[in-house]
């Protein structure tokens, strides 16, 4: 079975890679920036299309207000971009805002912010893909019309890529992403030239649309409720900035510092191409709607269910470099795949997290440690498997799934600032230097601040979104806590049960006595080598134990045992209903009633088989007995194996693999003796 399951694995995801190599696989800052921050890059493809749909319930005069609101996002992102700042170089171990809030707020403060952040990277993954399979799918219909299978694909794609480790993916992801930034920028610049330069008329392929509004003349309350609303659907394009703190292991050392710098350029980034996309997309009047069959009317007429709504960046692309041009391709396709590409910060965010979480116990063991590939397999399975079926429930629905968005991440934005705030006020108390308070004393202001911002900011978005869906996002957080908590307690009461105690105790004293059973079930090679083995024991009692399934094989049986001559006695039991595991359990019980104090073990002589499929044909009843015996207190189980032919010839295989040299090798040598021949000085 190993055979089968090696061979496909090693050509999907690649050959094991040794644990000193784990030095190999960290990020230099121009990989580590694709690879940690595609997803606040990449968000500025929807997230200014989020602002302009929002704002177009009250109509196309409510645009003007979007540049106030890209404003106050980049306020925002500048924000959090200094926050986190301070915390890659406070907490460099990569726990980022789990380990902020746990170490400065308490246990519950960090399984909360682990919660919202595990929620959060599964969103990304979900809204990322169905964004980027929508945008496809304006240009190919059979994408459209099996989204979900579509989105499915490209996340086990994604997942694949990621397995072969996050050197590989990163270096895979970085020319798209860098190919998407230096699009945007190149639309910018050269829409910027045409509008200020040469006066040029820019005009959306939406420009001569007009918006019906929802509520028409909204004021007071109302008006400040809608800006609040485009506010926080704005506030997507900030996703992903905590993967940098969750991250800081993955980068090359100086770590801190590279975590650091990669942060700045980032939210540089980001805050350029969501600002220089709102101003372009006003500059040529590009119109959104929530429901463009309807509120989006050409000559008086609504535009009707066959219309497809381009996303804003598509819009002012075809507005500024035109429709069907090179550059229009490039920024389209770029697009496309940098929105799926931006799942790649939750697949690195999310297993390292999970890691820290599993070595704190509040999630598998299975997840701390690392895949052959030097990856966290587990977490970056477990991760496909969250998304797919959030995809699988929502239809790979963007406009349906974004409503779910940003809570997680503003929770954690917020207890992340708190923590560290406490984190500098601890350190404030004893610190002497004069030039290192007011260090602390700065970046406690710039973490007090954030703190306030963000909190501000969760308050908006739980109250504009929660009826949109932001509920379900509450819900899977406190699934989460709870998971988390139980497996906390499990593992605690595990530990507790299992501790070895300071004095003597049942477990350190010797059993009376030891009774072997040797299960038979006819006489062969197998059976002779189990019942020698038991002799060697030297168990104060043995015998053989058979179960009459069919009378003929019994007395066969018995009259063979007996013609042998063996000297050890057999003992059958009848089984009316030709069961085979109860009678066995039932009488091995029965032995630890009668002396308590007494160890049974049961040995089970099985054969061993070379190839996969003969599994399927050996040693069932064997497998089946013992996962019973292993619940039944003061049993031991103990197999005798017996290889078959076809054993020793999978065993001849395995040998002559490893002796197996490349043609040339001998000739050349081993690979480390070459290098250190060849580095010593020819004299």
């Amino acid at each position: 079975m190993s055979k089968l399951t090696d061979v496909p694995k090693r050509i999907l995801i690649g050959r094991a890679l040794r644990s000193d190599r784990l030095g190999e696989t960290l990020l230099p800052k121009r990989i580590a920036l694709p690879v940690f921050a595609s997803d606040p890059l990449s968000s500025v493809a929807y997230a200014p299309g989020e602002v302009l749909l929002v704002l177009s319930i009250a109509g196309v005069t409510a645009y003007h207000f979007s540049p106030w609101i890209a404003v106050a996002v980049v306020v925002l992102m500048f924000t959090v971009v200094a926050s986190y700042r301070q915390n890659v170089h406070a907490y460099p171990s990569g726990g980022g805002d789990y380990e902020v809030a746990n170490t400065n707020l308490g246990p519950k403060a960090g399984l909360t912010v682990a919660s919202a952040l595990l929620v959060d990277y599964v969103l990304t993954v979900a809204v990322s893909i169905s964004s980027g399979i929508e945008n496809l799918g304006s240009a190919i219909p059979f994408v459209v019309e099996h989204k979900v299978l579509c989105a499915i694909g490209v996340i086990v794609l994604l997942t694949l890529m990621n397995l072969r480790g996050v050197k590989e993916s990163g270096s895979l992801f970085a020319i798209p992403t860098y190919i998407f930034v230096a699009g945007v920028f190149t639309m910018i610049a050269w829409g910027a030239f045409r509008g200020l330069v040469l006066d040029d008329t820019m005009r959306a392929p939406t420009a001569d649309y007009v918006i019906k509004p929802e509520h028409q003349g909204l004021a007071g309350f109302a008006l400040v409720f809608l800006l609040l609303r485009a506010f926080s659907s704005g506030c997507a394009a900030l996703t992903g900035v905590e993967a940098i703190s969750n991250g800081v292991p993955a980068f090359r050392k100086p770590k801190s510092k590279n975590a650091a710098t990669t942060l700045a350029a980032m939210g540089l980034l980001a805050v350029t191409m969501f600002c220089g996309i709102i101003a372009l997309a006003a500059a040529t009047d590009v119109r959104m709607a929530e429901n463009p069959a309807k509120d989006l009317i050409h000559n008086g007429v609504p535009l009707g269910a066959d219309y497809v709504q381009n996303p804003v960046i598509s819009q002012v692309a075809e507005a500024v470099f035109g429709k069907g041009s090179f550059l229009f391709i490039i920024l389209a396709a770029a697009t496309a795949l940098v929105l799926f590409l931006a799942a790649n910060t939750a697949y690195n965010g999310f297993p390292l997290l999970g890691s820290i979480l599993a070595q704190d116990r509040y999630l598998p063991r299975q997840l701390h440690t690392r895949g052959d590939r030097l990856a966290f397999s587990n977490g970056i399975v477990l991760l496909a498997g969250a998304a797919g079926l959030l995809v699988g429930i929502y239809g790979a629905d963007s406009t349906r799934l974004i409503q779910l968005y940003i809570v997680g991440v503003f929770v954690s934005f917020t207890l992340s600032q708190t923590g560290m705030v406490r984190h500098w006020n601890r350190h404030l108390a004893t610190e002497r230097d004069q030039a290192k308070r007011r260090h602390m004393i700065r970046s406690r202001a710039i973490n007090a601040f954030g703190a306030f911002f963000t909190g501000l900011v969760l308050v908006v978005v739980l109250v504009t979104k929660f009826t949109h869906g932001a509920w379900v996002a509450l819900l899977g957080m406190v699934i989460f806590y709870a998971t988390m908590t139980a497996i906390r307690k499990h593992y605690d009461r595990v530990a507790e049960e299992i501790a070895a105690p300071e004095g003597p105790s049942d477990d350190s004293v010797r059993p009376s006595r030891i009774h072997s059973v040797v299960l038979i079930s006819k006489i062969h090679r197998p059976t002779l080598r189990a019942l020698a083995y038991a002799k060697l024991m030297r168990s104060d009692s043995l015998e053989a134990l058979s179960v009459n399934v069919d009378p003929e094989e019994t007395k066969a049986l018995r009259a063979e045992w007996e013609r042998r001559g063996i000297d050890v006695p057999l003992k059958v039991l009848d089984s009316p209903y030709r069961e085979i595991t109860r009678p066995i359990i039932e009488y091995v019980k029965g032995l630890r009633k009668e002396s308590p104090r007494d160890a049974v073990s049961v040995i089970i002589p099985e054969y061993v088989v070379g190839h996969w499929y003969e599994h399927l044909l050996h040693n069932q009843s064997a497998l089946r007995l013992k996962g019973r015996l292993l619940f039944t207190p003061g049993i031991m189980v103990t197999s005798v194996p017996y290889q078959l032919q076809s054993s020793e010839a999978a065993k001849k295989r395995a040998r002559r693999q490893q002796e197996w040299n490349a043609p040339g090798s001998v000739r050349r040598g081993p690979a480390q003796v070459r290098s250190k021949e060849s580095s010593e000085p020819k004299g």
